[in-house]
């Protein structure tokens, strides 16, 4: 697998949380040569690698596929779509950006509203998302025709490659992650080891992480590692609150991670010489593993992370060789932990 071009493709589908068969679609193409794989009710993707037997660990490699967005809840009497948000936004961002509203009968084009410089009284608004419009250029007799409440929007955003390697577009969380725990299983599928393994591809974590839960409850792990994004130093942001682009995955220890696997990441990292960078976390980790670590009798959960920047708006960028280095992490610690008693 190219971690760069697989990833370029998964960012431009359109997957909000709820909405990600799309992506998914894309996704279980790539791993039906790796092994068993089949959907959830809540639209989950599952890939059994190799199935445990009685007594023998069972790894789970887990990435949530979703990506935030809007869905229309209204249109006013002039053709104006209003919108909620579907997931965390930083609404500065929105004024006067390009969007398509997905419908079933196909996607319009649109933009959200802005009150030229020339007419506003004082500094520019943030505006709350009840204050914001959509234009798709309808009257609402017309509008009304092509769509309905519940009709998803996104940002339109290339997905470009940039100067020094980088990759930017929208989506890179955690599509990012979907292609990390994918390469992970590459590496391993011919590891005739006494463990069991399945990558999940997850459903909804935007909106609360309940596709991780429901997922973990079916493949019932042992270990589950979640893979997500952190954030990546840029010179807006602290340093001492950031990873650093190229230097390797971020593994987390925390209150609610199991210390063990954090060390064993490490380790692993350190064995084959796998660059990582290490952080700590006080409480929730804002993550699919709060949902898994809890699922049935409790879970041994992990997290690593990939560093990336401006997350959750339309311009995120990351390093493939980031992602790369994530995988080979994944494979070294099941290789490493597979085989231990």
């Amino acid at each position: 697998m190219n971690c760069k071009d697989f990833l370029m493709c998964l960012s431009r589908a359109v997957g909000v949380s709820g909405r990600e068969s799309s992506v998914v679609a894309l996704a279980a193409e790539e791993l039906r040569a790796l092994g068993e794989v089949s959907i959830s009710p809540l639209g989950d993707l599952i890939c059994t690698i190799r199935r445990p037997e009685e007594g023998q660990k069972n790894f789970m490699l887990d990435a949530h596929v979703d990506e935030i967005g809007m869905i229309v809840t209204w249109i006013d009497d002039e053709g104006f779509l209003k919108v909620s948000p579907v997931g965390g936004f930083d609404r500065s961002l929105l004024l006067a950006s390009q969007v398509s509203v997905h419908t079933k009968q196909g996607d319009l084009p649109g933009v959200i509203c802005s009150i030229p410089p020339h007419l506003q009284s004082g500094e520019a608004k943030n505006p709350k998302f009840e204050d914001i419009y959509i234009d798709i250029g309808y009257s609402r007799e017309e509008a009304e025709k092509r769509v309905q409440p519940g009709d998803i929007v996104t940002f339109v955003t290339p997905t470009r490659e940039m100067h020094g390697g980088f990759i930017t577009g929208k989506a890179i969380d955690n599509r990012s992650s979907c292609v990390a725990v994918m390469r992970a299983a590459e590496l391993l599928k011919n590891e005739d080891k006494p463990y069991g393994l399945s990558v999940t591809l997850t459903t909804r974590e935007e909106v609360g992480g309940m596709g991780a839960q429901a997922v973990a409850y079916t493949v019932n792990p042992t270990h589950a590692i979640t893979v997500d994004v952190g954030f990546g130093w840029t010179p807006d942001c602290k340093k001492e609150q950031c990873g650093t682009f190229g230097a390797g995955p971020i593994v987390a220890f925390g209150s609610l991670l199991d210390a063990e696997m954090s060390r064993s990441l490490v380790d692993a990292a350190r064995e084959e010489g796998i660059p990582y960078q290490t952080e700590a976390m006080g409480g929730g980790t804002g993550t699919n593993a709060d949902s898994i670590l809890i699922t049935r009798g409790g879970v041994k959960t992990g997290i690593l992370s990939i560093p990336q920047g401006y997350m959750h708006t339309p311009v995120e960028k990351i390093l493939p060789e980031d992602i790369e280095n994530t995988a080979r992490l994944l494979a070294a610690y099941v290789k490493k932990e597979g085989n231990r008693k």
